[in-house]
């Protein structure tokens, strides 16, 4: 059954008389004829009588006229749930306890009357994430890019909004426990464990790099079972710590005592930037951006980034 038939039933019924429902429509009465005709033999029954006056509208078609309005409020409905303004803005976040995320509600606050849909692809590289944001999907997602602007595909476009400096997460009983801050250099010989590391994501490319540049022990070793049970275990451990942004939103029981540590001279950042695609038209992207734009904190002095992030600057 085509929509468009449906309407075109509708249109006949309402009119009364096939030329004004073609005028209506703004397609020619032969096709307003072929529409119905078509409709009348899909359903098996005569929805309209032809008569002198007009087209009057038979039993079976009286009894299928309300369910065939409904169908049109629904198609509509359908439409405007993915259509840019008429939806709400759909943004990938890919953990909805990091900073990009605490970023977005501190934008929802600002702004309660837009309609917000945080989304998380977090199984997703920055490459499907972008394919995502290019095809409708989503629109917008924050990532850190492993490549250069001009390799990304034309439609796109990259702003850089939060650099977000690390911190060493550790338990009580660890020997760095007690620090106030350290270097990265002080973690050397120490095991970061970081579970959900995954080859060819971005965040792979940058804890590699940040493992090489200082000599540090970054592993992903067994299965991640979550956040809490990634901070049950540094907190009863004298051997195991981990990382997190200064504006990741983590919270644990008191009992657990876990330490955030500042990473100084220099303090690494991971670097978010806003990806989004040319020419989206939905009203809230452009809000967000300015929000971004006007909160976006100044990254701390002489910070440490991975190399592409700082060829992009």
């Amino acid at each position: 059954m085509e929509i468009e038939a449906v309407r075109t039933f509708v249109a006949v019924a309402d009119a009364g008389q096939f030329q004004e429902a073609a005028v209506e429509l703004g397609v020619t009465q032969q096709a307003v004829s072929k529409r119905v005709a078509n409709l009348e033999r899909s359903l098996g029954v005569t929805l309209f009588a032809r008569t002198a006056r007009g087209a009057q509208v038979t039993l079976d078609g009286q009894a299928f006229l309300p369910h065939a309005r409904e169908l049109l409020r629904a198609a509509e409905r359908a439409a405007a749930s993915v259509r840019p303004g008429e939806r709400a803005l759909r943004v990938d976040v890919i953990n909805r306890r990091i900073a990009p995320a605490v970023a977005l509600q501190n934008f929802y606050q600002a702004h309660p009357g837009i309609e917000l849909d945080v989304v998380t692809l977090s199984d997703a590289n920055f490459e499907i994430a972008i394919e995502a944001v290019r095809t409708g999907e989503i629109d917008a997602t924050f990532r850190a890019l492993p490549v250069r602007v001009k390799d990304l595909p034309g439609d796109i476009r990259v702003e850089r909004v939060l650099d977000d400096p690390l911190q060493l997460l550790a338990g009580p009983l660890h020997p760095l426990a007690g620090a106030r801050s350290l270097t990265p250099a002080d973690l050397s010989g120490h095991r970061i464990w970081i579970p959900g590391i995954r080859p060819g994501t971005e965040w792979a490319a940058f804890y590699e790099e940040l493992a090489e540049t200082f000599d540090l022990r970054i592993d992903a070793i067994g299965p991640n079972f979550g956040t809490e049970a990634l901070q049950d275990a540094i907190a009863g451990s004298d051997g195991l710590t981990t990382l997190v942004g200064s504006r990741d939103r983590y919270l644990w029981p008191a009992s657990q005592d876990l330490r955030r540590i500042p990473l100084r001279d220099p303090a690494p950042v991971y670097p978010h930037s806003f990806v989004r695609r040319a020419g989206n038209p939905h009203p809230t992207l452009t809000a967000l951006r300015r929000h971004l734009a006007a909160t976006r904190p100044a990254g701390p002095a002489g910070a440490w980034m991975p190399s592409w992030a700082r060829r992009r600057g």
